[in-house]
């Protein structure tokens, strides 16, 4: 019975049922995916249909029956966000940069007007005439009244509409104010539209009851790709880097810009830019100090509690347990209880030691505060794992050291540790390599700070790289997502290199070989 539920015709009716419904699921995502013009994700999509429609539904290959989920999962979460980050890096991708061009073109049109020197404004009453659109205008100062759409302008005579106590025309010929019930939609609909006045003036609205006399500033030319100002007639064209500027002043631009490829340009910046470079290399600094304090403060103590507890001594189990509970806490809620802890007024340190130490708003102790925090959170993890690599050396090696006469410090530095380290090294490796982006630690315990926000700096005392990268990618006024991109990218690089030379040093691979 349990053969025929997993290979008979129930099982074949059961696997088409599931990748049919699997298979709807990512063609409505497609087709989501192409209206918005996302086309690399429609065309992910529709391959992920064809790809597992040849492989469930064939014999082309039973192994990839296994690996095609595990393929596509790899592709989509981990290889396309580093494609992605690749591609933006080489963009001036930021604030005011962040639309496509043709996005960026409307938005252009739409800002570009001025009020009219005259200063002329209008009382207005929404409505529609003619089933278009239209504002009834009044100029109470001069009793004139008129019906104005986005194309025609139609005056009124004063014995023709009805005034309110204010003098506003409320109703006129022709003219159908909005009910309550349209007012909902009316802001989106009426905001965007200019009501005709005379000549290439127009009235633009400033809520639901006055309108402001307005003109065109700028002018798209689509033949040349060009704006023309219809002021003063000067021309801004596309500079390459993502907006449209004056040739003869590249910094007068208008905005919004759009993406637009810049090539190393964000990877020069971090080299050439004293304003990005200088902040740059103290936060590196401190990040590698940051990551080697960390492993070797963790790992000592851990190795040092390991040994302490190898030895059989009475609560033996009891004292592990204990020392197990902050690896077993969620790190996040260990991190915020810390940080009341470390609390200047009320917190339990300077309480218990009957000091006033403002741990996070002095650079030093803020440093402190990050590697105590964070020996708290790693030690139990190395005792783990380093009372487990004890119990894998030979008691015969040590026994055979002591025999010779070799004392514990001996027999600890000659024999213990270096068989310690060589089956420790990857594990030393990665821990490097994840405290180098300890991102949770640093931005709940510290934010990055202390910092001197009046200088307008971004990166803190405490800022690691991957703290630093977040707050210029996403925590400051102004965003730079393709400059961030690149030092992410250079982050990476650093820690593979780092992480690589740390294995051929430790021959750890030979054993693969």
């Amino acid at each position: 019975m349990l053969t025929y539920l997993i290979r008979g015709k129930v099982a074949l009716f059961m696997k088409v049922i599931l990748l049919s419904l699997i298979v709807a699921i990512l063609l409505m995502l497609a087709q989501s995916a192409f209206a918005q013009r996302e086309y690399v994700i429609a065309l992910f999509l529709a391959l992920t249909i064809f790809v597992l429609t040849i492989t469930y539904l064939t014999k082309v290959s039973i192994p990839l029956k296994f690996f095609v989920p595990g393929i596509l999962l790899l592709i989509a979460f981990v290889l396309g966000p580093i494609l992605y980050t690749v591609t933006m890096s080489a963009f001036n991708y930021k604030t005011g940069n962040i639309i496509s061009k043709e996005e960026a073109i409307v938005q252009i049109k739409a800002r570009a007007i001025e009020a009219d020197p005259s200063g002329v404004s209008f009382d207005i009453k929404l409505g529609k005439s003619d089933g278009k659109e239209a504002i009834l205008a009044s100029d109470v100062a001069k009793s004139e009244y008129f019906i104005s759409t986005p194309v025609s302008r139609i005056p009124i005579a004063a014995g023709d509409v009805t005034l309110d106590a204010n003098g506003v025309a409320i109703t006129a010929p022709n003219f159908t104010a909005l009910t309550n019930s349209e007012f909902a939609n009316a802001d989106k609909i009426y905001s965007t539209k200019h009501f005709m006045y005379e000549g290439k003036t127009f009235i633009a609205l400033e809520g639901f009851e006055a309108g402001v006399l307005s003109r065109q500033a700028l002018e798209y030319l689509p033949a040349s790709d060009e704006f023309r100002s219809l002021i003063d007639g000067s021309i801004y064209r596309d500079n390459g880097r993502g907006n449209y500027s004056l040739p003869n002043d590249k910094t007068a631009i208008l905005e919004p810009g759009w993406r637009a490829p810049i090539w190393f340009e964000n990877y020069t910046k971090i080299f050439t830019d004293a304003r990005v470079r200088g902040p740059l290399v103290k936060v590196f600094i401190w990040t590698v100090v940051f990551a080697t304090a960390t492993v070797l403060t963790t790992f000592a103590l851990g190795l040092l509690l390991a040994l302490a507890l190898n030895k059989p001594i009475r609560g033996r189990r009891i004292y592990r347990s204990i020392l197990v509970l902050p690896y077993a806490m969620p790190s996040v809620m260990s991190i915020l209880i810390w940080g009341g802890m470390f609390n200047t007024e009320f917190g339990a340190i300077n309480t218990l030691f009957g000091t006033h130490i403002a741990w996070f708003s002095d650079p030093n102790f803020a440093r402190l505060a990050v590697i105590l925090v964070n020996l708290w959170l790693g030690f139990p993890y190395f005792y783990l794992i380093s009372s487990g690599s004890l119990q894998a050396i030979p008691s015969e090696l040590l026994e055979a050291a002591a025999i010779d006469g070799a004392n514990p410090r001996q027999i600890f530095r000659k024999i213990t540790l270096p068989l310690l380290l060589q089956i420790l090294s990857p594990l030393l490796i990665a821990s490097f390599a994840f405290n180098f982006n300890n991102f949770n630690l640093i931005y709940l315990l510290t934010g990055g700070g202390p910092r001197n926000e009046l200088d307008g700096q971004i990166a803190g005392a405490t800022d690691i790289l991957i703290s630093y990268t977040y707050k210029i990618a996403f925590g400051s006024g102004t965003q730079d997502l393709g400059l961030a991109s690149a030092i992410s990218l250079i982050i990476f690089v650093l820690v593979a290199s780092i992480s690589l030379y740390g294995l051929r040093k430790s021959k750890v691979l030979d054993t693969f070989a």
